[in-house]
């Protein structure tokens, strides 16, 4: 498809160029009916897939019950680890995504996701022989840096390879089929375990597969001229560029979603492990049916992604952001709602639970089956407030500064994730200190929500170069 010379962005950003080529999006089939955007789905889709799988396996391995019934929770360290190794290539992966092709990089690291995963297989197995956590955190910490790498193409690829006005469409069915993924990654990781309790290497094997597959459909992904070609590598570019750190002066609305985004992905973070730490040690539940509540978490998200795509109408409605906020942080406060229930009660002769807790039989009042209901409505809450911020710091940078802002992005999410790490660790000491039950823990994550439904008031100062805005 032959470029176009593209009009000259009047964004006010140091050091823009200001005439570059770019895709005729005129030309362009329409979104459903585009092998490209189908292949990039897929490839994120198989992506998404690999991380929830092997990440959730891992934290459930991070949970051990003691044989004096008292439980170590390593998530925390898992999480800073996997953390850390996008921090640690994200502003380089950034520097490439507007200096290389995003294809190309996409492609690349799907390979590289190949490579990983046989990794995997060998540190699974070496967990079987010693038990010992450290060759699976070397995995996921290769397997974030692989991640971090394919975070910016990912994300700054769709605006290039795609007409402005379907950018909230795609967005809404990118992050839904993103969610099923994790839905399925996470259900699949409790499964496994239950299923091959003497043979956890078996996941990695299903994703080496799986990657492979991902890496057959990045070849559908049409190329995208490179936004930035002269970009020079400076020290800088393994951090928070200067020029970056200017855009983000001269636009307050992008700094502000930038913050919120941290903080948002800080507390999603926490709500997986709370969850994880609720159904093994609070509900007693099997390694499935404790997966089983992030899933339904991930279903909400999915289902909320694609009403907030559908409501939008090719608009960033900052309405449902602030909607979305509200009803997550009235479900997390649901969550953490206590009973004087007991499930030892529920405790069979041969110490196994006979069966979940229902309301008011364990010390959270909603028992497992309550908790399912107020999970999928946090997760379609989430989902609402996830489009309208993801579609905005997607479209707002100029377009030969996209993939590094979005690499800073992710450094700032990233940042949140590790953070939520350690205040995870805090909780769990400050809760098990105080004899307190472990769904206290979301009562703590939506006070952390809690300013942005009071303070984050986005006004409608719409980009020339965005979606429309309504706030």
């Amino acid at each position: 498809m032959p470029p176009i010379i593209a009009r000259m962005s009047n964004f006010p950003a140091a050091n823009q160029t200001a005439i570059k080529q770019t895709i005729n999006k005129q030309e362009l089939p329409t979104l459903y009916a585009d092998r490209s955007f189908w292949g990039m789905t897929v490839t994120q889709f198989l992506g998404a897939f690999n991380d929830n799988l092997f990440k959730q396996l891992v934290l459930l391995l991070s949970i051990v019950t003691l044989a004096d019934g008292s439980t170590v929770d390593r998530q925390g360290m898992a999480t800073a680890i996997f953390s850390a190794s996008f921090l640690v290539v994200t502003g380089f992966a950034g520097y490439l995504s507007d200096r290389l092709s995003k294809r190309g990089i996409i492609i690349a690291c799907k390979v590289a996701e190949i490579v990983v995963m046989g990794l995997g297989a060998m540190a699974f197995y070496a967990y079987m022989q010693s038990e010992s956590l450290v060759p699976l955190l070397l995995v996921l910490f290769l397997m974030g840096a692989q991640s971090g790498f394919f975070g910016p193409a990912k994300y700054g690829i769709l605006p290039e390879m795609l007409a402005e006005e379907d950018l909230p469409r795609a967005n809404g069915f990118f992050l839904m089929t993103t969610f099923i993924a994790i839905i399925l990654g996470i259900a699949a990781a409790g499964a496994l375990l239950d299923i091959f309790p003497e043979k956890k290497w078996i996941g990695s094997i299903i994703s080496i597969a799986i990657a492979t597959v991902g890496t057959i459909s990045s070849l559908f992904v049409r190329k995208t001229p490179v936004a930035n070609p002269g970009l020079e590598l400076k020290v800088s570019s393994f951090l928070v560029p200067p020029d970056m750190i200017r855009l983000l002066r001269l636009d307050k609305p992008l700094l502000a979603a930038l913050v919120v985004s941290s903080i948002f992905w800080m507390m999603a973070n926490m709500v997986l492990l709370g969850l994880n730490s609720l159904g093994k040690v609070q509900f007693m539940a099997s390694e499935t049916q404790t997966s089983m509540l992030s899933a339904v978490v991930s279903l909400g998200i999915a289902t909320g992604c694609v009403l907030g795509g559908l409501i939008s109408k090719g608009r960033i409605d900052f309405r449902l952001m602030h909607l979305g906020a509200i009803g997550l942080v009235v479900c997390l406060a649901i969550m953490a709602v206590p009973s004087a229930g007991d499930i030892t009660q529920l405790v069979g002769p041969d110490g196994k639970l006979m069966r979940l807790p229902g309301f008011g039989e364990s010390a959270q009042w909603l028992g497992y089956f309550g908790s399912i209901g107020v999970l999928g409505a946090a997760g379609i809450f989430t989902g609402l407030f996830a489009v309208p911020l993801q579609v905005f710091m997607q479209t707002r940078p100029p377009d030969d500064k996209k993939g590094r802002m979005i690499a800073v992005m992710n450094q700032a999410n990233w940042i949140g994730i590790a953070i939520s790490g350690l205040l995870y660790k805090g909780a769990i000491v400050t809760i098990k200190s105080t004899q307190q039950p472990r769904s206290l823990i979301f009562l703590y994550i939506g006070l952390l929500m809690l300013p942005i439904v009071l303070f984050y008031r986005p006004k409608n100062e719409p980009h020339p170069d965005s979606p429309k805005v309504s706030a």
